[in-house]
């Protein structure tokens, strides 16, 4: 069989996730068993000035620097 064809880990982590919140959600979702994920909040991180979103899974997410997704802490 080609290898065109074959692709060994379907995998993909946080930060390769097109930096839009649909993405993030689709991803999430995945990643839950196909149990919906959706944005809940989002809030401005004072001290940044960077958007926090408030996920359905309990955790929150922002952009680094790169604007590539990562887990953060609470909204200040």
């Amino acid at each position: 069989m080609s290898q065109a064809f074959v692709k060994d880990n379907d995998e993909q982590w946080l930060h390769e996730i097109a930096p839009s919140i649909n993405a993030l959600a689709a991803y999430l979702t995945r990643e839950n068993n196909g149990i919906r994920v959706y944005e809940k909040k989002v809030h401005t991180d004072p001290a940044s000035g960077k958007d926090i979103h408030e996920m359905s899974n309990g955790l929150f997410y922002g952009k680094d620097k790169d604007g590539r997704w990562e887990i953060t802490g609470s909204p200040r």
